[in-house]
């Protein structure tokens, strides 16, 4: 206590300090740019109000109000814990929503290819199994270069049945001629 007496300046630039530290916090908790940023930016106002509930205790000699700070500690913790359960299932549930239209989207598509094609076969599924675990600039080239691949051997499939045909049409006919 006698600190206190003889160097009060001592508290008061603390309290001062914690309060642009409140204030930026504050700043951030408005501004953002993410969820978790303003969760963490109030999680750390309650702190700092914590620590100026504590430091207002010792500077009067008030007992009482460390009971308060204990009730506020509970209840910021309490929110905090809260407000990061409804982030994360907010979260959780746009990334279900988002694999739920990727996945609406590649059927679609498959529906459309075989639409086109007429055909459709285990390497198309395939071809669906990577669209929907690929993201991105990567996921458009794979799929155009496994798209190319099914084309091609389809159209490779189609000519050895082509070419299968016409041989045994020949067989067929070299029997039936007499010469």
């Amino acid at each position: 206590m006698r600190i206190i007496w003889e160097h009060p300046w001592i508290f008061i630039s603390i309290f001062i300090f914690l309060a642009i530290l409140l204030l930026f916090c504050l700043i951030r908790a408005i501004k953002g740019p993410t969820i978790a940023d303003r969760v963490v930016a109030v999680n750390m106002m309650g702190t700092i109000v914590m620590v100026v509930i504590a430091m207002l205790a010792v500077y009067m000699g008030e007992g009482y109000l460390l009971d308060i700070c204990l009730i506020y500690a509970m209840i910021s913790f309490l929110a905090v814990v809260v407000l990061t359960k409804i982030y994360s299932g907010v979260h959780l549930e746009k990334l279900a929503k988002n694999k739920r239209q990727q996945q609406k989207a590649v059927q679609a598509e498959s529906i459309r290819e075989e639409a086109m094609t007429g055909h459709s076969g285990g390497k198309k599924a395939r071809a669906e199994e990577i669209r929907t675990e690929k993201i991105g600039t990567e996921k458009v080239r794979t799929e155009v270069i496994i798209t190319e691949e099914i084309r091609t051997e389809e159209i490779k499939t189609e000519r050895n049945k082509d070419t299968n045909t016409q041989e045994k049409n020949r067989k067929g006919a070299a029997h039936h001629d007499p010469h």
